[in-house]
Order: C-alpha cells, then sequence, then structure tokens
C-alpha cells in the first residue's frame, strides 16, 4: 500500500509553454477526474476540441441503436486527414455490421460483449499491400515494405487514424473502445475479413451509442510531470510522481472491482509473455501475413 503523497511537495516540473498563461483549476472538469482534485494544469482556453479529448473515457457497455448513415463516411474522413509517413497512406479500415461477423470477431477477441452489442465495428488495418498492388503495375517489386520500419510506420498510420475517429465519434456523442485483443488471432482475423497478403489487423474500434446504466467515468492517468521530460528524459525523478499516481488511481481501481495497484498491473502484464495473451507470436504471425520485418 503506497503512502498519500503531497503533489505539491514533489519537485516542481518545468513550466509548460502554453497559448496562455491561464491556470484552469483542478476542480474543473475534466481535469479533476484526469489528474486529481489537488493538482491544477496550466492550459490554454479550453477549445470545444481539447474539451472533448480531455472528457475521452473508455465505453464497455452499449445500446443495440443502429448509427446514421452518415457516421461511417465521417469517422473515415477524420481518419484520413490524420497525418501519414511521406503520404504513403499505409492503412485501411473495415466496417463491419453483420451481426454473425461481429459475434465471431468478439470470439476471437476473447468474447468481448461490447464488440457484440455495439452496431460498428471498425477494424484498423496495416497496409502495405495497396503500395505493393501499385509497385507491381509498375513492374517494380517494393523490397523497401519487406523492412521494420515500413511496418512500424503501417502500424503508426492505422493508429493515428483511428484516434482521429475516435475524437470525431465522441464529438457526435458516440462512445468508442479499441479491441487490441483482435490481435490475439492475426490469421483469423484476416481470413474473416478477407484481407490479402501484406495486411494485418492493428486493432478494433467498437462504435455506437452508450448506454447510460454503463457508468464509465475518466480514469485518472499519471501526473505529467512522470510523462513530460524538458530538453532529455530523466528517469531518476519519476518515482514521487508513479508514488502520487499509486494513491490517485486506487480508489477508482477499488469501485471497479479491480486490483488497487497500478504497479502491480504493470508488472503482472508484462513480467512473462502468458499476459501479453497471444500476443508473444505476432512477429511470426506477421512474416506469415507478408510483413516479415526484416
Amino acid at each position: 500500500m503506497s503512502t498519500t503523497t503531497d503533489l505539491a511537495a514533489l519537485p516542481e516540473a518545468a513550466p509548460s509553454v502554453t497559448a496562455s498563461s491561464e491556470t484552469v483549476p483542478a476542480t474543473a472538469s475534466p481535469l479533476a477526474e484526469r489528474y486529481g482534485p489537488d493538482q491544477s494544469v496550466p492550459l490554454a482556453p479550453l477549445t470545444d476540441a481539447i474539451d472533448g479529448i480531455l472528457r475521452h473515457r473508455t465505453v464497455r457497455a452499449y445500446l443495440t441503436d443502429p448509427l446514421d448513415e452518415v457516421v461511417l463516411p465521417t469517422l473515415v474522413a477524420a481518419a484520413q486527414s490524420a497525418p501519414t509517413s511521406s503520404n504513403m497512406q499505409f492503412w485501411s479500415v473495415v466496417a463491419v455490421t453483420d451481426p454473425a461477423r461481429k459475434d465471431r470477431l468478439a470470439a476471437l477477441a476473447g468474447g468481448q460483449e461490447h464488440v457484440r452489442q455495439a452496431p460498428l465495428l471498425l477494424v484498423w488495418v496495416a497496409d502495405l499491400a495497396r503500395a505493393r498492388a501499385i509497385g507491381d503495375a509498375h513492374g517494380t517489386s517494393l523490397e523497401g515494405t519487406d523492412y521494420l520500419d515500413s511496418t512500424v510506420v503501417a502500424f503508426v498510420d492505422a493508429a493515428l487514424a483511428a484516434q482521429n475517429a475516435v475524437v470525431a465519434a465522441e464529438s457526435l456523442g458516440l462512445g468508442t473502445v479499441y479491441i487490441g485483443a483482435l490481435r490475439h488471432h492475426p490469421e483469423q482475423v484476416a481470413a474473416e475479413l478477407g484481407l490479402p497478403e501484406g495486411t494485418v489487423a492493428v486493432v478494433g474500434l467498437v462504435v455506437g451509442h452508450p448506454d447510460p446504466a454503463g457508468g464509465e467515468r475518466v480514469k485518472p492517468r499519471l501526473p505529467q510531470a512522470a510523462v513530460l521530460h524538458h530538453e532529455t528524459y530523466d528517469l531518476a525523478v519519476q518515482g514521487p510522481y508513479v508514488d502520487a499516481y499509486e494513491d490517485l488511481i486506487a480508489p477508482f481501481y477499488r469501485e471497479e472491482g479491480l486490483a488497487e495497484s497500478w504497479r502491480r498491473r504493470v508488472v503482472d502484464r508484462l513480467a512473462v509473455p502468458g499476459p501479453q495473451r497471444g500476443h508473444a507470436h505476432l512477429h511470426t504471425a506477421l512474416a506469415a501475413r507478408g510483413l516479415p520485418s526484416r
């Protein structure tokens, strides 16, 4: 059990540079939920976009109500507005609404019921197949796509696109939750979605109308001083801030019926490959999917 840590007594972090010197008090939601009631964080005046991002919460309980037909193209337009390395656009997305297919994908993801509940599952795909097809059309083998950097770029491109879609969905009053467990069975997911060689599912994203009875809340995060470094990285100063986070997250986890220690969760998940629940074979699976990552 950690002792209560007064954040005000911790070493002062270097000041953040913002567009305004205005300090938003921690009692103003959503900062109090994100960082705890005893902190204040210097922020620029909140725009609608920033306010929406700060209020992000993971939703795992959905109504079965269908989405308006304009939602999907809106989310994809937002996703395509994300940065992409050298404009290569190494990603695609598969929209899944068929209940039977969602049920099979939910089973592959460990039986997560929200995949079945919500009307839409977006599967974000690292996609080198499109580039290779362009190369084939020009009679050129794109050997650069066989290297790790291209695979990393494709994963980053897909993640950036997905997060833009999350922000857009939440601005429309919808809920979202990422489904990383689709990486447990990359070959089966690829078969279900008809993914060609040179592609792999990076992450799923459930989108739907939150069930008001779900009660999901903003989850506290580490203090900024634990993640924000100025000029150079300093691991040595992080201990007290992690202590403070233990105190902040413990009641949240307790109310969720979870083990209270964040440190313990980190250790339990990463001490051995087993807690990764299937991800240990991902390198081999990527090679089998045509992403050898040399």
